[in-house]
């Protein structure tokens, strides 16, 4: 079993393996009520953490909401306080959240938000999730006007990555998980480009060794970033915080809200790389070759190289709405080449659309 420990004011570990589910009776403290909030297509799942955590001294609450983005809205997460507000939940009590990164988006929020905040545990059953959503404390749902603005931060007491629940994915979903990995890749560890770059197939093949490394290196560089920087200050000892993790994600998110989440969150934040790495290469003086090594690791994980569908004016427009904005500059993670990331503020109107422009050109 793979543990990676978040050194942060509230610590905890993700334990990443086949049957991790095994641990969860550990990590219900002194809780004696179990709120189980899940993605609906999961009952199944829902049910065996409902028996785990439960016991003869521990009721066990199951609340199931929609799939995906649907449940992260103010709608879905009123019904949930009222709930546990009917059941009696108090401050020494715990949510489980399982399914899908929005799912723990929501759990995390409705912990963080309930009572001023009560225990939370993250079961995720997506690779998008294992690496991303469910680990680093940040919890949220969406609003009409963009994704993730109403939030706070609210670490979780442990994750439960058990790699027998990705076994039924399906392929997309894994592909878009995995774009969060090779961002890992791009900004910081060399050895997930090569681990992708050696074997795409086997990178996509979520029973092999390959994949669950890739999962421990990505879920390891998250936490190396957020234990020295929680709460996404501009930087931490002259060098880029929290903010690093958002490599991809201005233009992805934009996408994401214009597509209206039809577009998986990874397919949407390897096109925001791709533009990314091309805005490096005016503004930072990216080497073309590491442009290059963009289109061809994202290209083999079957992700997507091009998109022009957006006008470019409303991608602007929500872009300039996004959590990210500082005053009325853009912020935008690049990179001077790769692993070696700095910040661009302000770029010129021009370059964003000509970057914009030769997105929407397969090269």
């Amino acid at each position: 079993m793979s543990t990676v420990r978040f050194a942060t004011d509230h610590p905890y570990t993700v334990e990443i393996d086949n049957g991790a589910l095994q641990k969860l009776p550990s990590l219900t403290g002194e809780a004696t009520r179990v709120a189980v909030i899940y993605a609906e297509p999961l009952a199944e799942v829902a049910l065996e953490v409902a028996r785990l955590a439960g016991s003869a001294t521990v009721s066990v609450l199951s609340i199931g909401v929609p799939e995906g983005e649907a449940a992260k809205t103010p709608e879905i997460a009123t019904s949930c306080w009222r709930t546990l507000a009917a059941a009696g939940f108090t401050r020494s009590d715990l949510i489980i959240g399982v399914g899908g990164g929005a799912t723990t988006d929501l759990a995390g929020f409705v912990a963080a938000s309930w009572l001023r905040g009560v225990s939370y545990v993250s079961v995720p059953t997506t690779v998008l999730a294992m690496v991303d959503a469910s680990v680093g404390g940040k919890t949220g749902i969406d609003l009409p006007e963009g994704k993730n603005l109403v939030g706070a931060f609210h670490e979780p007491d442990g994750v439960i990555a058990d790699l027998d629940l990705l076994g039924t994915l399906p392929e997309r979903e894994v592909r878009s998980g995995l774009a969060e990995v090779v961002k890992a890749g791009f900004v910081r560890d060399e050895r997930i480009r090569e681990l992708i770059a050696a074997s795409p197939s086997g990178a996509l093949d979520v029973t092999s060794a390959r994949h669950a490394e890739l999962i421990r290196r990505a879920v390891q560089f998250k936490a190396d970033v957020v234990s020295l920087d929680l709460r996404e200050s501009t930087s931490v000892g002259g060098r880029i915080g929290r903010e690093l993790l958002n490599y991809g994600h201005t233009l992805g998110h934009a996408i994401e809200a214009w597509e209206h989440f039809r577009m998986r969150h990874g397919e949407a934040v390897a096109l925001g790389m791709i533009f990314a790495a091309q805005l490096s290469r005016r503004v930072l003086g990216l080497p073309d070759e590491a442009v290059a090594v963009h289109r061809q690791l994202i290209g083999a994980l079957g992700l997507p190289t091009s998109y022009q569908r957006a006008p470019f004016a409303e991608l602007r427009e929500l872009m300039g709405r996004d959590k990210k904005t500082r005053g009325q500059a853009l912020r935008f993670v690049g990179l001077r080449n790769l692993s070696d990331p700095a910040m661009i503020v302000a770029p010129s109107e021009a370059i964003l659309e000509e970057c914009y422009a030769e997105l929407g050109r397969d090269q």
